[in-house]
C-alpha cells in the first residue's frame, strides 16, 4: 500500500469512509458570547429510555434514507452502502445517520421510525432533512425527551450528530451520565425538568417555540433557568452543567474547541 508522507493528512474528498469533519472550520482565537437559544423548535419530542442507538445507530444503512441518498450522489451502489458503524468517519454520512433508527418513536409524528415535522410548513420528512432546513433559515432546534435520554453504549456520535444538525439544547427529565457529558463537549446544553414534571405535564406537544436565556454563558453550576414558549407557558429547568470545566466547554462551544484554543 503506498502512504503519503508529510506531517498532515491528506484528505480525499473522493472517500465516503473518511471525511474531513467540519468541527474546527470557523473556529476562530477568541471567545464569542454565548447566544441565547431563541424562538427554536422542537426537532424532537421523545419518552423514555431514548438510547445512544435510537440517535446514532451502528447499523445498516437503509435504502432511501438521507445516508443512502448521499451516498448514490457518489456513485456507491446499494450493495456497498455497508453500516453507520463502518463509516463513522465520515461526519457526512453520520449527521444523516443521526435519529435514523427504524425504531425511533417521535411525537410529533404518529408512526414510528425516523422522521419528523418541519414545524413551520407542518411537512413531515426525515429528522436530517428537517434539521437542514432549519439551518438553512438559522433557526435554533431542541428536542424534548423523557427518562434517560442517552442510555446505552458511550457512542460519541450520539452527540456529535446532534451538534452537526444544528441541536441547541436537550430538556429531558433524566441523562445517562456519560451522554450527559459528551453532550456539554459537543457544546449542546443539557437541561432538566424539575422533579415530577415533563413536557406532557406542562402541556407542551412539540409545536410551540422555545426560549431561554443563557445571559452571554454568565452560567452557574447547576442553576435554574427559565424556558418560555410562544404559546405563553413558562417553566424552571435546571442547567445541567455539573462542574465548572463544563461550563468553560460551552463558552468555547465544545470541548474540542476548547482544548485546541488551550493548544493555540
Amino acid at each position: 500500500m503506498e502512504a503519503p508522507e508529510g506531517k498532515l493528512y491528506t484528505w480525499d474528498e473522493k472517500s465516503t469512509y473518511i471525511h474531513n469533519p467540519p468541527f474546527f472550520q470557523k473556529l476562530g482565537a477568541g471567545l464569542t458570547p454565548v447566544e441565547s437559544i431563541s424562538d427554536a423548535h422542537v426537532l424532537l419530542n421523545v419518552g423514555d429510555s431514548i438510547t445512544t442507538d435510537h440517535i446514532s445507530p451502528a447499523g445498516k444503512i437503509a435504502n432511501g434514507s438521507p445516508a443512502a441518498r448521499y451516498l448514490e450522489s457518489k456513485g456507491v451502489a446499494a450493495k456497498d452502502f455497508n453500516t453507520y458503524g463502518a463509516r463513522r468517519g465520515n461526519d457526512e454520512i453520520m449527521a444523516r445517520g443521526t435519529f435514523a433508527n427504524v425504531r425511533l418513536i417521535n411525537k410529533l409524528v404518529d408512526k414510528v421510525g425516523p422522521e419528523t415535522v418541519h414545524i413551520p410548513t407542518g411537512d413531515k420528512m426525515s429528522v436530517f432533512d428537517a434539521a437542514a432546513a432549519y439551518q438553512d433559515a438559522e433557526q435554533d432546534t431542541i428536542i424534548l425527551a423523557g427518562n434517560e435520554y442517552g442510555s446505552g453504549s458511550s457512542r460519541d456520535w450520539a452527540a456529535k450528530g446532534p451538534m452537526l444538525q444544528g441541536v441547541k439544547g436537550v430538556i429531558a427529565q433524566s441523562y445517562e451520565r456519560i451522554h450527559r457529558s459528551n453532550l456539554v463537549g459537543m457544546g449542546i446544553l443539557p437541561m432538566q425538568f424539575l422533579p415530577g414534571e415533563n413536557a406532557d405535564s406542562h402541556g407542551l406537544t412539540g409545536h410551540e417555540t422555545f426560549n431561554i436565556d443563557l445571559a452571554g454563558g454568565d452560567l452557574k453550576v447547576g442553576q435554574e433557568m427559565t424556558v418560555s414558549t410562544n404559546t405563553g407557558k413558562t417553566f424552571t429547568v435546571v442547567c445541567r452543567l455539573d462542574t465548572e470545566p463544563e461550563i468553560e466547554y460551552l463558552k468555547n462551544g465544545g470541548i474540542l474547541n476548547y482544548v485546541l484554543r488551550k493548544l493555540m
